[in-house]
C-alpha cells in the first residue's frame, strides 16, 4: 500500500458522535485488511467529536474538518475526495467487525462483475448491548433485482461499492430526504451486480439521536411520496416539497426518541423474550409519542404466555 493509492476509502461522515467516535475509528484500525484509507468528515460537530478525531496519528486516518452541510452533501464530498476505488460505507457511531474489509474485498476479488456487496448486522442499543441479528429475503442479485428495490435493500454501513459506480449514478440525491441510500441502490443497480453476505460484518447501534425511524411513523403521505419517488428514480421538485413540509411538521426530535424505544421494545419483545424490559421501552415510546398506536399493542402483547407471543409472531412473519 501507498499513502497515495489505497484500495479502499472507508468514507466515515461524523456530526456531533463524541460518545462513540473512538470505538468507531478504531474498529476500522483494526481491520486484518490493510490497504485503505479512513476518510473522516467531521461535519461541524459542536461536540468533542473534533478533539477525539485530531488526536489520531496513524497516516491511514484522514481527517476533513467543515462547517455543517448536512449528510447527502457530505457524502458526495467523500466520494469526490476518495482516493480508494471502492468506498466503504460507515458510520460514526457504528463498530466493523475486524474482518470487514478483508470478507468483502475478498468477494470482490473472486467476483470482479460486482459493483457493490453489502452484509447482515447486529444490532445493539447505545450502551453497546446486543439486541437482534439483522437478515435479509434477499442476498443474490437476481432476488435483489426481482423484488423491483421496493423495500431498502442494503444497510447502509455495511456497504462496500465500486467508486466508479458511485459516480455513474449520480451519488446521492439531496431531495431524497431520510431515504438517500434507498434512492442511491435504486440508480447504482444499472451499472452492476449486487450482493449481500449471509454474515454480520459490523455491529449497528441504536440510539435516540440516530434511531432510524420506521416510515410508517411518517404517515401515508411520506409512505406513498417516497414508494412513488423509488420507482421514478427521482424525487420531482413538487414531492420534495411536500417532503419538506412533511418533515417540517413533525417533532424529528420526539419521533427519534419514540422509534428508539418503540424498535428497543419490539425487539426484546419478539426477538428476546424479555417482556419486562420490553415493556419499560414502550413506556418510554408512548411518552414520546403518544398517539401511536404499535406501542400501546406491543405493551398489550407482552403479558401474554411467552409460547403464546412466540406463536403470533410467526404467524406475523408468515403473512
Amino acid at each position: 500500500m501507498t499513502p497515495n493509492s489505497p484500495l479502499v476509502t472507508v468514507l466515515l461522515p461524523a456530526y456531533n458522535a463524541a460518545p462513540y467516535m473512538k470505538e468507531a475509528v478504531d474498529s476500522v484500525l483494526a481491520q486484518t485488511f490493510k490497504d485503505f484509507e479512513l476518510l473522516v468528515i467531521n461535519d461541524g460537530s459542536t461536540d468533542g467529536t473534533g478533539e477525539i478525531l485530531r488526536s489520531y496519528t496513524d497516516e491511514r486516518v484522514w481527517l476533513v474538518e467543515q462547517e455543517n452541510m448536512g449528510l447527502v452533501r457530505t457524502l458526495n464530498k467523500g466520494i469526490e475526495l476518495a482516493k480508494g476505488k471502492y468506498i466503504a460505507r460507515f458510520d460514526a457511531d457504528d463498530v466493523c467487525y475486524p474482518d470487514r474489509l478483508e470478507v468483502q474485498m475478498k468477494f470482490f476479488q473472486e467476483h470482479p462483475d460486482y459493483i457493490i456487496v453489502a452484509s447482515e448486522a447486529d444490532y445493539m442499543d447505545e450502551d453497546g448491548n446486543f439486541v437482534f441479528k439483522y437478515t435479509f429475503s434477499h442476498y443474490e442479485d437476481e432476488e435483489i433485482r426481482a423484488s423491483g428495490l421496493d423495500s431498502c435493500p442494503f444497510i447502509h454501513s455495511s456497504v462496500t461499492v465500486l467508486r466508479q459506480a458511485l459516480i455513474d449514478a449520480g451519488g446521492y440525491n439531496d431531495k431524497a430526504i431520510t431515504f438517500e441510500d434507498h434512492l442511491l441502490w435504486k440508480n447504482i443497480a444499472a451499472f452492476g451486480k449486487m450482493k449481500v453476505q449471509k454474515l454480520s460484518l459490523i455491529k449497528v447501534r441504536l440510539n435516540p439521536s440516530s434511531a432510524t425511524i420506521d416510515e410508517r411513523w411518517r404517515g401515508k403521505e411520506f409512505v406513498e411520496l417516497k414508494e412513488r419517488s423509488i420507482k421514478n428514480g427521482d424525487v420531482s421538485d413538487e414531492d420534495f416539497k411536500t417532503l419538506v413540509h412533511i418533515l417540517k411538521s413533525q417533532d424529528f426530535t420526539e419521533y427519534k426518541k419514540a422509534a428508539y424505544h418503540s424498535m428497543l421494545g419490539k425487539k426484546y419483545l419478539w426477538n428476546q423474550h424479555k417482556p419486562r424490559l420490553a415493556r419499560k421501552h414502550l413506556r418510554e415510546a408512548i411518552k414520546h409519542m403518544p398517539k401511536k398506536p404499535e406501542p400501546y399493542l406491543l405493551y398489550l402483547l407482552s403479558y401474554l404466555p411467552g409460547g403464546l407471543i412466540e406463536a403470533i409472531y410467526h404467524r406475523g412473519n408468515r403473512d
